[in-house]
């Protein structure tokens, strides 16, 4: 089984100066690709210098872009993604081998517990996103936001259309694999403190993670958040209408009661096709891999 080690990497030389010397170490025939996406320090000449195959955007693209480039850019039959902040210990890498070993075909190293996240915030949003993929997919889900993961490379490239070019690249693949009816496994991990700065923003990508609790729904099945919500706009427009018939007397719809109603049926026929579009996102995935 070939593997090929990708690792996007913005400004993080710090990081790479310990992290690749051990991975080389560690696997010394996988393949190694470092993305540096539009770095302003030394990271591509801190990789090529520990023998990484460097591949250079011009311009800073966000961390889903480096991953589809490394993601094209390999020849392995398994992709293993870490980042390169030293947050990620390479020993650990074995433990999502074996486990793909097992028949996966996505594993995810889960960090676990509040020591593991940046903040408490992170931990408190990562929770929540854990909970409701978890109601999604009928299944425990450990960290659906993680970025240290091994994958098949031919069923990972099946979704790239589908990967964002920000963060939320983890949410994504997760979720499409899920849909698809593949296997994903899911690995307890330590995680250290990054080195370096973070990229991330606590106001811009908050409202970033916001969405993401949308995204999950509209990428595995959005009939099952659509439906309550009809469900519930619908019974508040008929809880209007007894309550007004019975203060009032008056068999009649108020416009109140019309409006949630109406409402109601509106997002229900919107998850409805959302459905069918989210099916024909996935029906050619099969074929693809053949």
């Amino acid at each position: 089984m070939r593997i090929s080690i990708v690792i996007p990497a913005r400004n993080e030389q710090q990081g790479l100066a310990p992290l690749l010397p051990r991975l080389r170490t560690l696997y010394p025939e996988a393949e190694l690709i470092v993305v540096n996406d539009g770095s302003e320090d030394d990271t591509a000449a801190v990789a090529r210098s520990a023998g990484a195959t460097v591949v250079s955007h011009p311009y800073p693209k966000g961390n889903g872009a480096a991953i589809k480039s490394g993601a094209r850019a390999a020849r392995g039959d398994v992709l293993v993604f870490l980042d390169g902040d030293g947050q990620h210990d390479p020993a650990d890498i074995a433990s999502l081998l074996a486990t793909m070993a097992e028949g996966y075909d996505m594993v995810v190293g889960a960090r676990s517990g509040l020591s593991s996240q940046a903040s408490f915030a992170r931990w408190s949003a990562n929770t929540l996103y854990n909970r409701l993929a978890s109601w999604m997919v009928n299944r425990r889900i450990d960290d659906l936001t993680s970025g240290f993961r091994a994958v098949d490379r031919r069923k990972f490239l099946s979704f790239l259309y589908l990967l964002p070019n920000g963060f939320s690249y983890p949410t994504t693949s997760t979720m499409a694999f899920f849909r698809a009816g593949y296997s994903v496994g899911f690995v307890p991990i330590a995680v250290e403190q990054r080195v370096g700065k973070s990229h991330i923003s606590p106001l811009r990508d908050g409202v970033r993670f916001f969405l993401i609790i949308f995204k999950i729904g509209t990428l595995y099945s959005p009939l099952k958040v659509y439906f309550p919500l009809s469900v519930l706009l619908a019974g508040l427009g008929m809880a209007n209408y007894l309550l007004g018939a019975f203060g009032s007397g008056l068999l009649r719809f108020s416009n109140m009661s019309s409006l949630l109603l109406l409402a109601g049926l509106v997002v229900f026929f919107i998850g409805l096709l959302s459905e069918q579009l989210t099916n024909l996102q996935y029906k050619d995935i099969d074929h693809d891999l053949d």
